[in-house]
């Protein structure tokens, strides 16, 4: 299905030619002046120049052809030769029509590309905190934006699992409980199939093992050395290896779970370490990869660069292997195994020289064909209104489901005068506090830092997540109120009255199929949230305006209905999209 400026286009394309002017300059845009127009073509003033002709009277000439068009209601040229178009009221109600019968409310999902999005930046053994709540949201909202194009998209995780934060572990455990079997040189039996620790005992012990070791040297070496051990599969060390990843997977399953995130891969970095020799040794033979004051590195930089990029180091010089080496390797994992034609990494903004050599590397030793895309896709911080990266009241960093346990709380006590049971109350707390959180972060660009602001987030009213939720569930009641007096109007019935509040809503429900072609191609959830809320004030004025159950024309009752359900379906688009979802009460 052509969007709304696509149709317009198209016969601003046929006017421009039947004029005598390259169609290149039949672009259109919603106008900047709704009060004026709904669109606008500044093409004749970029054809002045070519045609030596004065803008207006291009606008003009255009302008007569585009008369003839039963879509618009109006068109005309405002000088010095802009073309101002508003379209009628039967042309805006039966396109929306035919989104509302389009099972993807005419978007048209043709992207078809196999992606890998690695997204979540979780590690074991350490639970999740607010900086890791912008990869996860908006790496899930892009997520399923990519798959509602038509693209056949997996979620990674990409667990951090073998570094040295697990022989910090292993040494403090050993150090606590010498006697476990797992430290037992002689043992060859079963190792427990029940890990000797909870995920609380192991957020205890990482910090305490990590601080000691900086105090302590010698520790520190004992804690490389179990490292070195571990990547070289010592069977006592790779049994508690297991067992920290599946207490920590189900650990943070439950928290992602809670912000509605979820995974179709849960990879880890050691499911690539099995790729690095090949890895290496093909770098070495090719002559991509040289020794430089002993560690191996591949040069990087290129004539064009405005800014020093330090070579990509392979291996340090005592042979161990980088973050650089883990993702390169599972750069050359996720080729062999899914064969993806764009890889996208959703990670904080002040990594992109890090991504830079790794994407550079990949490119120059051929380990990625020029075929696939590598995507970096950075964020800014989750400020506290002090504009510094958030932190408890202490100056800790506080847990992300404690974050989540805050903003819950405030949602339960601004709804605790509702009348509601305990159940239905918490329901709509949980999915209200969920709203405002992924909609205060997606409602920003990416790229850009913010500020989470507890009370504004939220409120009820203005550009909140709680806010588009309230236009849902108030949507939700009309309808349960229509099927109990029997109002069950037919599609046939679907009409527009040419009040300003319909046409505005139509308008603005137009806009839907060019908002999400944006929204996909730019990889920018926040273009949604500007739809849905746009969407949402214009239906609340619509509702206030308008006696929907107490209208005593049916005809009006009944295409009213309609027209609510269409909205409804909307937003709920929009919100899925977001990794949102509505209670039935607020």
């Amino acid at each position: 299905m052509n969007s709304i400026l696509n149709e317009i286009e198209n016969e601003l394309v046929k006017a421009f030619k039947a004029a005598g002017y390259d169609e290149k300059y039949a672009f259109i845009k919603w106008s900047d002046r709704p009060d004026l127009c709904q669109f606008q073509c500044n093409g004749a003033l970029a054809a002045a120049k070519e045609y030596k002709k004065a803008p207006f009277m291009i606008a003009d000439e255009v302008v007569e052809k585009l008369s003839l068009v039963a879509a618009f209601k109006t068109v005309e040229m405002v000088k010095p030769g802009f073309i101002n178009i508003t379209l009628s009221d039967e042309y805006l109600l039966s396109h929306a029509l035919k989104m509302c019968k389009d099972e993807k409310l005419g978007v048209n999902a043709d992207e078809n590309e196999k992606i890998i999005i690695d997204y979540g930046g979780a590690n074991v053994a350490k639970p999740l905190h607010v900086g890791h709540l912008r990869s996860a949201v908006i790496g899930e909202s892009i997520k399923r934006i990519k798959k509602y194009a038509g693209n056949d998209v997996t979620g990674d995780v990409h667990l951090g699992d073998w570094g040295l934060q697990i022989g910090l572990i292993i040494t403090e455990l050993k150090a606590r409980k010498p006697e476990l079997v797992y430290f037992d040189e002689s043992f060859e039996g079963e190792y427990p199939e029940e890990a000797p620790f909870t995920m609380s005992d192991l957020e205890e012990i990482y910090p305490y093992a990590n601080g000691y070791s900086k105090e302590h040297p010698e520790y520190k070496e004992q804690a490389q050395k179990a490292t070195a051990e571990l990547q070289s599969k010592k069977r006592g060390y790779l049994a508690i290896w297991k067992h920290i990843i599946e207490v920590s997977v189900a650990d943070l399953k439950k928290i992602y779970d809670k912000l509605n995130v979820s995974f179709e891969l849960w990879k880890k970095e050691s499911d690539a370490q099995e790729y690095i020799p090949d890895m290496v040794e093909y770098m070495k033979s090719e002559g991509y990869a040289h020794i430089d004051q002993g560690a191996l590195v591949v040069d990087v930089s290129e004539e064009t660069d405005k800014k020093e990029i330090p070579p990509c180091m392979i291996l340090k010089s005592d042979g161990a292997t980088l973050y650089n080496t883990t993702d390169l390797a599972t750069i050359v994992e996720r080729r062999k195994l899914f064969d993806p034609d764009r890889i996208m990494y959703v990670v904080d903004k002040r990594q992109s020289l890090y991504f830079e050599q790794v994407f550079r590397c990949a490119r120059k030793t051929k380990i990625i064909g020029d075929n696939v895309e590598l995507d970096f896709l950075g964020f800014g911080t989750m400020n506290g209104k002090d504009g510094k990266p958030f932190k408890t009241r202490d100056g800790g960093v506080l847990r992300l489901e404690q974050l989540i346990k805050e903003v819950t709380d405030k949602v339960t006590e601004k709804m605790s005068d509702r009348g509601m049971d305990e159940e239905t109350l918490k329901d709509a707390a949980d999915k209200i506090a969920l709203a405002a959180i992924k909609y205060g972060d997606l409602s920003n660009q990416a790229s850009k830092d913010y500020v989470f602001d507890i009370d504004r987030f939220t409120s009820f009213e203005g550009n909140t997540g709680p806010y588009i939720l309230y236009t849902i569930v108030r949507i939700k009641s009309l309808l349960r109120k229509a099927a109990a007096e029997n109002v069950l109007p037919s599609d046939e019935e679907f009409k527009n009255f040419g009040s300003k509040e319909e046409t505005d809503l139509l308008l603005s429900a137009a806009k839907w199929t060019d908002t999400f072609a944006s929204a996909s191609k730019e990889n920018a959830p926040y273009k949604i949230c500007q739809f849905i809320y746009e969407l949402s004030e214009n239906y609340n004025v619509f509702y206030h305006e308008h006696k929907i159950l107490n209208n005593d024309n049916e005809e009006e009752k009944k295409a009213w209905i309609n027209l609510s359900k269409f909205i409804l379906k909307l937003l709920n688009t929009g919100i899925d999209l977001l990794g949102i979802s509505a209670p039935e009460q607020m």
